[in-house]
């Protein structure tokens, strides 16, 4: 949930002063509160707080939650006079260039809406602060700050005065991994388990029918103890329940906490009544029972989908590897493979993987995927780079000073920046059911207790106890993350790599396909070079390469290749070439040496040929204003293309979109079947437009690129893949990324992806009969809270298992041919 939603939802409520709770976090007041504007507040710490929001126009933060305060009572104040540490600050940054910082902190004291919509309107409390972002799953914090106006260590305490502390210690220094559950929780799940096996031991006389013990006076003891032993469950181990239910009945709403929470409220109650009337044993083992297996359930959701995030955060990489400097030559080397103090060279284009040093070259770095300033920085040789920039100019040579960190590109992957808003089918039907079930149960829940009420109290209280419990949507809910987030980690290792479960969704709906032809359905290493034109000499031929081999291009990779095939690495290595630039859909030039060499298309040329005899369509070489020539370059279709052209018509319509001239066009006709579908000549912003007015008709349209000079158009798209070679040409616009040499597996992997979709829709099915079976013994009374308080979470465990499994037997099917 967003911010902004929960501001439309909650607009206009105030929270009141009822002088017996603090105003800001809503705890007893102590005998001598403390008064301020009229309000009272149960320490100074709180008092601070409102005083703090309150000059600045953010009480809106009381109005969004109810429970919205942090206590500060009893806090002692944070020091954070180590933050101003240069090498701390060095291991914890994650991004500066001495004006824009970038860092995460992790707040484990963010728990509601409220604390979201303050945390991310933090630049109205810092003047340094230019944005905030929060992972409310994960509790972090991501901030991006101006050196100028503020520092980390001013931005912490204003973050420990408000009562989030950063959680800042050797272990976050050392990237140490957080425990999938807090200290808290597992103390509650040891209370309910210690209280319900107790419970069970005092209550075996009634089990085993042993009258004689019952009617003794041991039966009150035991009765009393029982009540006992369930008051820290009720009142500990079950409280988030019935907070998050008080929280959305405040809010006029009703989540799946609120049958949880009312049936273990009329378990206890009516145990109570029973056992200090003795009237009966009541059924304070089925209580402890339901609570006990409840957070057993959720512990297992919780370790499970850590697991998932885990793997996707930190094991799986990129299809992006590195040119690794190895004696005097380069060697392509996958990012998992990189150490602190390797070589690597980066470059026009290309993304820095990890932070490190430069060692030569002329490094121009945008870090527009990191502070969203897209104004290239020039920085001199020595000085320090940090992941994620992209090069902008020729090759530089870089000393790695940290291992690539795949968390840190897939938190690039997933900015907002870069997300699109989308809603599938199983995103909709999954609204639907958190939006009606609660409602359906708690009816079914009151006429099921209507109807026992008259003739049976017992098996009334047990009927609506029962039905509350077993029908809980939890495990519908749980279709969506563990089915699909399977099914990405499927395909990342698969070499197939999704951003999030949305790009699934995306993929299952697109009817219209858009695709690029160099380096995407031609394979650049497979392709003829011919040079048309004045001869050029040994020395022109190695300029050339030199100019060539600073550029990501696959047309520059071509003719690189092939005029260095004697000497293939060392050309670009030894020559010094300065002032290089790229200029998308036109050509290179740069210096070198005294010459100055520009390569590119026609128009490209400051001159016309000389000779008469240059004139035709291909890569035109000028040399201190002079034009040498052409290279006519004959592209090849990747392996099995036709087949995998031939699926995506099975979709909808098939366009291509290339910077190219139309040469081939006779060649691409018959595998487009249609001649009109072909465009060529596209810039960047022509094929962005393209999409644009295919998106105004209705279509759903899916694009594939190199990820070079198709990012507006992967960005646009409704589903975006960009198809890489051995090069870091990474670009967070796309949706999903492919290894090229895999390009003949696409249709297999989104055949996959599509029929994944259906995989949720089975599990829903199988959540909807398994409540239509347990509500039909429960309405009937013959299913006990305990055994139902079972069934909730195993049904939750089922659905996980039936995801696990079932997308595993997909793979196997689809993926594995």
């Amino acid at each position: 949930m967003t911010a902004s939603t929960t501001l439309k939802s909650n607009a206009g409520k105030v929270r009141v002063d009822n002088h017996t709770q603090c105003y800001h976090c809503s705890e007893p007041l102590p005998t001598i509160p403390i008064p301020f504007d009229e309000k009272s507040f149960c320490c100074e710490g709180c008092r601070t707080v409102y005083e703090i929001l309150n000059t600045n126009g953010l009480c809106q933060y009381y109005a969004i939650d109810e429970t919205a305060g942090i206590s500060l009572r009893g806090k002692r104040r944070e020091e954070y006079a180590f933050l101003d540490d240069p090498e701390v600050l060095k291991r914890l940054v994650q991004f500066s260039d001495g004006k824009t910082t970038r860092i995460t902190l992790f707040l484990p004291q963010i728990h509601c809406a409220s604390c979201i919509w303050l945390l991310e309107n933090l630049y109205k409390l810092s003047d340094g602060v230019q944005s905030s972002q929060v992972n409310f799953l994960k509790r972090e914090l991501h901030l991006v700050f101006s050196e100028e106006y503020t520092s980390l260590r001013k931005i912490a305490e204003l973050l420990a005065s408000l009562g989030y502390a950063p959680a800042i210690n050797l272990g976050s220094l050392d990237e140490a991994a957080r425990p999938v559950i807090n200290r808290s929780f597992a103390y509650k799940i040891g209370v309910a388990g210690f209280a319900f096996g107790n419970i069970m031991l005092l209550s075996f006389p009634e089990y085993l029918g042993l009258d004689h013990l019952t009617e003794s006076g041991f039966s009150k003891y035991f009765g009393l103890l029982n009540i006992l032993l369930s008051l820290p469950v009720i009142f500990f181990s079950a409280q988030d329940y019935f907070r998050s239910a008080y929280q959305s009945l405040r809010r006029g709403e009703l989540n799946i906490d609120v049958p949880l929470a009312l049936g273990a409220a009329v378990l206890f109650l009516r145990s109570v009544y029973e056992i200090l009337s003795h009237a009966g044993a009541g059924y304070m083992d089925s209580l402890a029972g339901l609570i006990f297996f409840l957070l057993i359930g959720k512990w297992f959701q919780q370790r499970t989908y850590h697991h998932i995030s885990f793997e996707r955060d930190y094991k799986s990489y990129f299809p992006i590897s590195a040119r690794k400097k190895v004696g005097q030559t380069e060697q392509s080397v996958a990012l998992d493979k990189l150490d602190a103090g390797d070589i690597i060279f980066v470059r026009n284009g290309e993304l820095i993987p990890a932070d490190a040093i430069i060692l030569r070259g002329e490094a121009k770095i945008d870090y527009s995927f990191v502070t969203g300033e897209a104004e290239p920085v020039n920085i001199p040789s020595g000085e320090r780079v940090f992941a994620g920039g992209r090069q902008m100019g020729g090759v530089i040579e870089l000393s790695l000073s940290k291992k690539v960190s795949q968390s840190y590109l897939t938190q690039l992957w997933n900015e907002d920046a870069f997300n699109k808003k989308q809603e599938s089918q199983a995103s909709v039907l999954a609204n639907k059911v958190s939006r009606y079930f609660t409602t359906a149960i708690l009816l079914i829940g009151f006429m099921t207790l209507i109807y026992w009420l008259p003739r049976n109290t017992s098996i009334a209280i047990n009927a609506f106890t029962a039905v509350l419990i077993v029908a809980c949507p939890c495990a519908g809910a749980l279709a969506v993350p563990f089915t699909l987030g399977n099914a990405l980690r499927i395909l990342g290792r698969f070499h197939f790599f999704l951003k999030n479960t949305n790009a699934i969704e995306a993929l299952y709906r697109v009817n219209t396909v858009v695709v690029d032809k160099t380096g995407t359905i031609t394979a650049g290493q497979k392709s003829a070079v011919q040079f048309v034109g004045s001869p050029l000499s040994a020395t022109e031929k190695q300029l050339i390469a030199a100019l060539s081999g600073q550029s990501n291009h696959p047309a520059s990779k071509l003719i690189h290749s092939e005029l260095s095939k004697d000497n293939p690495e060392e050309i670009a290595i030894d020559y010094d070439v300065t002032e290089f630039r790229e200029t998308i859909g036109k050509g290179v030039e740069a210096t070198i040496g005294n010459r100055q060499i520009k390569l590119g298309a026609r128009s490209f040329m400051d001159v016309l040929p000389t000779d008469s005899t240059i004139d035709g369509e291909g890569v035109y070489v000028q040399i201190n204003n002079e034009v040498k020539g052409y290279f006519v370059l004959e592209h090849f279709l990747r392996p099995q293309a036709v087949e995998t052209l031939q699926y995506l018509q099975s979709l909808g319509e098939v366009y291509l979109l290339s910077g190219d001239n139309d040469r081939e066009a006779e060649l691409l006709a018959p595998i487009f079947k249609d001649r009109a579908n072909l465009h060529f000549r596209q810039s960047p912003k022509d094929k962005l437009q393209f999409i644009q007015e295919l998106q105004n008709q209705g279509k759903k349209v899916l694009m594939l690129g190199d990820g070079l000079n198709d990012a507006g158009a992967l960005r646009q798209a409704d589903a975006g893949i960009a198809i890489t070679e051995d090069t870091a040409n990474f670009t967070p616009a796309s949706d999903a990324i492919l290894s090229a040499e895999r390009f003949h597996r696409l249709p297999a992997y989104m055949e996959y992806a599509r029929r994944s979709i259906h995989l949720v829709f089975g599990a829903y099915s199988l959540a909807l009969l398994y409540n239509i079976v347990g509500l039909s013994f429960a309405v009937q009374g013959t299913l006990s809270p305990v055994v139902a308080a079972i069934l909730m979470p195993l049904s939750s465990i089922s659905i996980v298992i039936f995801g696990t499994i079932s997308s595993n037997w997909l793979a196997a099917k689809v993926l594995k041919k």
